[in-house]
């Protein structure tokens, strides 16, 4: 009988822990992208609190590589370069001469800064592969941002230009052979790991460089979307599946609140009636802005519906437990069970936009 190789061995045995262990993606809405995790204060803390326990022990190094700007390029300006951050963590990994793994983490539209906390998958099973564990950060995204700052980097079209999805999976391959070299790990096989647009980079990763890595395992990772592989629909099918899962009479009430929210609208003074209804913090100036808050929140509830908390339950719970016969004040009190009790509900989102924020905008819409 053949005998399999220690890399072979190596992948079989994270994608069968891979299809059981959960694997939070970056982003919400449309398929993992577009988006951010939620961000409340209490989860904030938690997050800070768990980051800075993990960077006392000093477990998890950070050190910056000289990047260069521009990959495919051989203008003058293309080999300018940034400080891009990643970072290592050694504690279990068995060393170059036993040929040890490396698995690297690829940071999608957002610093790394809670990756080696919030993302379990690597540490977890670092101890039982010896791994040495690798996080990058995306470029133009936390402190790896070209041309010394967001402001300048996002100048114009031209500075922005180098921000795509090709220049990164480039940077990820430049960064992974300097650490190899670093740490005399020639013959150390790599599995790159990511998530929702991360896990698109892990994928596209392996086929451009196989030569770097040895597979790539992708969470949510849309890249079926592409062509139409994949129904356009699926995102929202699964967050239909988990309310309907979760509770029946939720799901239905949720159902029948769109064409009740159309119903109320149609009445004189109807969006005025809607904006009062749901404590809108600026008048509404259309329905379709009201739906996309309430499904961008089932959305959200659904792709971060994790212990303890189980959002969805507390979604369906506040729903279940109102008045019947009140349809939207029954999803008002699944808003309120979600979002907090609050003196009026941001519809439109008014608050400024982060550096992340409005790279990711550029990757998306240009």
């Amino acid at each position: 009988m053949k005998t399999l190789s220690q890399p072979t061995l190596l992948i079989l045995s994270l994608s069968l822990l891979f299809l059981t262990l959960h694997f939070p993606p970056t982003q919400a809405k449309f398929a993992g992208l577009g988006i951010h995790r939620p961000n409340s204060p209490k989860q904030a803390r938690q997050l800070a609190a768990s980051a800075a326990h993990d960077d006392e022990s000093g477990d998890f190094v950070t050190f910056y590589y000289n990047q260069t700007l521009d990959h495919f390029n051989y203008k003058p300006e293309s080999y300018t370069t940034f400080r891009q951050r990643y970072i290592v963590n050694v504690k279990h990994w068995g060393g170059a001469d036993t040929n040890a793994p490396i698995l690297v983490y690829f940071g999608p539209e957002d610093r790394i800064d809670y990756a080696w906390t919030d993302i379990g998958f690597l540490t977890e099973n670092a101890p039982h592969f010896k791994a040495l564990l690798l996080y990058i950060e995306h470029r133009y995204y936390g402190e790896s941002v070209p041309f010394g700052s967001w402001e300048k980097a996002s100048r114009n079209a031209t500075s922005l230009g180098y921000l795509n999805s090709a220049q990164a999976i480039a940077d990820y391959a430049a960064i992974i052979l300097h650490v190899k070299q670093t740490y005399s790990a020639k013959n150390s096989p790599v599995i790159v790991v990511g998530g929702s647009y991360g896990g698109m980079l892990a994928s596209w990763f392996r086929l451009k460089y196989p030569h770097v890595a040895i597979g790539a395992l992708a969470s949510s990772a849309p890249i079926l979307y592409f062509d139409g592989v994949a129904p356009g629909d699926g995102y929202y099918s699964v967050v239909t599946k988990d309310f309907k899962e979760d509770s029946k009479s939720c799901y239905e009430t949720i159902r029948r609140s769109w064409v009740e929210i159309e119903r109320v609208a149609s009445k004189p003074d109807g969006l005025s009636l809607l904006g009062k209804k749901f404590k809108t913090c600026r008048p509404l100036r259309r329905t379709f802005d009201l739906k996309d808050y309430l499904d961008s929140m089932y959305a959200e509830a659904a792709q971060y519906n994790e212990p303890p908390e189980y959002p969805v339950s507390i979604v369906c719970r506040a729903i279940d437990g109102a008045p019947d016969g009140d349809v939207l004040g029954q999803i008002l009190a699944g808003v309120v069970a979600y979002k907090g009790d609050s003196s009026c509900y941001d519809v439109y989102d008014s608050s400024p936009p982060t550096a992340s924020d409005s790279a990711w905008k550029w990757q998306v819409y240009i």
